[in-house]
């Protein structure tokens, strides 16, 4: 009996093992080998290795505009990033502010709303035709410049540095606070010589995200610079791919090499910089004030809300009362008001394609990313290996890279994915719907990785004695306990692909285009009312989205308070 039970479990880690190996080659098939076909293609030039091509785009006057135009904006807009996320982080995290669940939300608007939309609201408020130079009876500098390029970047990439140093403040033992005052430290003397240490890690982790954002940004360029002939590497490759010339894929793949290459070295860089930081952490978050600001807590709390209302919803006004006026230019009164440029949405049948294709992909992508993402994480918490590590490496790297660059690597590998095999899905909504799994899928692995960590394997155990097999498990168990992280996971999901532009922009064709790419063709076309209105019905559509994820934190709080 023990030599048959041992036979049989012995059979079934062979087909397990087995499984797990076929499954890392489709890993490999889907996730890596377009990226490493599309770095081929840049070194490969008649049949030969050659960097010729890198030393032509080198020396055209653009590209290296392009170059320095996108480590100058990264750079610039990640220090302002940082700094505003850090102050905003120190706010929650220390002191005794009313209301920090609303200001909370508000601080995190600028980072739920797609920056491509972000970028129009503010080109409609400022500028000499805007409406804040309308209420102000003065001219207001336009966003459609290089430091309004930095400055609406750096609003949008906000939130990332603010939500890594709200957690490592939080985390920081106010013993070792309490003990630098009383050796005679100053308050400013206790921040600097013991939070600001302890919080570097965090910090630094903040700013390698926002550096790959700013990298992989291809919106706020593209609405706020090209007309200008403001261009950085995103946008040059968007235009060697539209351009179609005989060699557009081998100069957008030169491009998106030199981006990658950036990326990587701004990341090392930033480690660098960061490696003196100390990683002293308690156990569990302390959410309770350490500072309180007594008189200054109101003038502070207007000072809050006031920039958020200047930097998130007055642009957002702005926004929506473009989208309710006759035509652009015209002053903002009663008799120039109509809902025309909605009615022409709702009859338009581009708009209602792209919102149609828009949502069957957000939808499709949320439920296959689920099946993915929660069958790997599960394999990498209860069984781990290589294979798992691999193929979380695998997720991991077309969401770390570019968007431009990663859409790139799909048009070259898919034209023909195999010798002699032609599947002829460029250009159609399966290619983007693929694309949209494979960039998307690592965000709900780290969602159900973390709420898997949570969850004792003695549970799983305890029902595998009483008889029940996997599926019982995962229905009766792991479902109920993993809810929380697989709805949070799914919900990131379905709003990354839903509100997506670089990669739809590149991958997209006629009728699979989706709604970032309609607004871009709007903008660009120059009908900027119909562009505002679209927008509009986007974040409303965005809004429904959002409550579900609003009633779980919500719901986490309450379990919290109680």
């Amino acid at each position: 009996m023990n030599i048959l039970t041992h036979t049989t479990r012995l059979g079934h880690t062979r087909r397990a093992s087995f499984g797990s190996l076929f499954f890392c080659g489709l890993v490999a098939f889907f996730f890596l080998i377009p990226i490493a076909r599309m770095f081929l293609l840049s070194v490969w030039s008649g049949g030969t290795l050659s960097l010729g091509e890198y030393g032509d785009l080198l020396a055209s006057r653009s590209v290296r505009a392009g170059i320095v135009n996108t480590v100058s904006i990264t750079m610039l807009s990640t220090i302002i990033a940082m700094f505003i996320g850090l102050l905003e982080a120190w706010l929650i995290a220390y002191t005794d502010l009313r209301g920090k669940f609303a200001l909370e939300i508000f601080f995190m608007l600028p980072f739920m709303i797609p920056s491509y939309i972000t970028s129009l609201a503010w080109s409609r408020m400022t500028g000499a035709s805007g409406m804040l130079s309308e209420a102000l009876g003065m001219a207001v500098p336009s966003a459609r410049s290089y430091w309004g390029i930095v400055f609406v970047m750096a609003i949008c990439h906000a939130p990332l540095g603010y939500l890594l140093c709200l957690g490592a403040l939080r985390k920081i033992p106010r013993d070792l606070e309490w003990a630098a005052r009383a050796a005679g430290c100053s308050r400013l003397g206790a921040f600097l010589h013991v939070t600001l240490p302890l919080v570097l890690p965090g910090f630094v982790g903040g700013s390698m995200i926002v550096v790959l954002a700013g990298l992989d940004n291809f919106g706020i360029p593209a609405f706020l610079g090209s007309d200008k002939g403001i261009n950085v590497l995103s946008t040059l490759i968007y235009q060697e791919i539209a351009g179609f010339g005989p060699m557009a894929f081998s100069r957008a793949s030169c491009l998106s090499a030199i981006l990658s290459f950036l990326a990587l070295f701004c990341c090392g860089a930033i480690w660098l910089l960061g490696r003196s930081g100390h990683v002293t952490e308690s156990v569990a978050e302390d959410r309770l004030p350490r500072c309180f600001l007594g008189r200054a807590r109101l003038p502070v709390e207007v000072s809050a809300w006031f920039f958020i209302i200047v930097t998130s919803l007055l642009p957002l006004g702005a926004m929506l009362c473009t989208s309710l006026l006759k035509a652009y230019g015209v002053k903002l009164a009663m008799g120039n008001v109509t809902l025309d440029n909605f009615a022409f949405l709702l009859r338009n049948r581009k708009a209602l394609g792209a919102l149609k294709n828009s949502f069957l992909l957000a939808l499709s992508t949320g439920a296959a990313s689920c099946v993915i993402g929660g069958a790997v994480a599960y394999g990498r918490v209860r069984v781990g290996g290589w294979r798992y590590r691999f193929m979380e490496a695998a997720f991991s790297l077309p969401y770390v890279l570019p968007g431009g660059v990663f859409a790139l690597s799909m048009i070259i590998s898919w034209i023909e994915p195999l010798p002699g095999w032609r599947p002829g899905i460029y250009g159609t909504v399966w290619l983007l719907g693929g694309a949209y799994v494979i960039r998307f899928t690592l965000l709900q692995f780290r969602a159900v990785t973390s709420a898997m960590m949570q969850v004792d394997q003695s549970v799983e155990e305890a029902a595998s004695v009483c008889g029940a097999r996997a599926p019982t498990r995962w229905a009766r168990i792991l479902a109920p306990l993993l809810a929380s992280g697989i709805v949070s996971g799914f919900f990131m999901t379905t709003t990354h692909a839903f509100t997506e532009l670089t990669v739809s922009s590149i991958l997209g064709a006629l009728g699979s285009e989706t709604i970032g790419a309609v607004v871009l063709n709007f903008e660009q076309s120059g009908n900027v009312t119909v562009s505002c209105a679209f927008s509009s019905m986007v974040l409303a559509a965005m809004a429904l989205f959002s409550l579900p994820n609003v009633a779980l934190h919500l719901m986490g709080t309450k379990r919290r308070k109680l």
